[in-house]
């Protein structure tokens, strides 16, 4: 998918954090400020907290948090981290590509 398909799509996303830490308190903060800007409208956040029932992280495979996971549009994606890079998580998302120049 081009990152210009991308941006026609719902966006369905899963937060995955271990309990409220200052980590997955940055990393939902950053993520919201992300959808915002470049998803206004678009996109459904739910976050899942590990520590309530772990086995929820079964399906989409977790190993690291927090974890961000693109349930749609398909193919899934993840992205692990405080989700602080932006550059990072828009390539991620498939909302820019590689080769693109973030300052033009």
């Amino acid at each position: 998918m081009t990152p210009q398909a991308a941006t026609d799509h719902e966006f369905d996303l899963r937060l995955y954090v271990a309990g409220q830490t200052p980590k997955a308190a940055r990393a939902f903060a950053n993520l919201r400020k992300i959808c915002e800007e470049h998803l206004a409208g678009r996109y459904r956040i739910e976050v899942i907290d590990l520590l309530e029932d772990p086995q929820l992280g079964r399906g989409d495979q977790i190993l690291a948090l927090p974890t961000l996971v693109r349930r749609l549009p398909q193919p899934i994606k993840k992205i692990i981290g405080d989700l602080s890079n932006t550059e990072r998580v828009l390539v991620g998302l498939d909302l820019r590509s590689r080769r693109e120049d973030p300052l033009g």
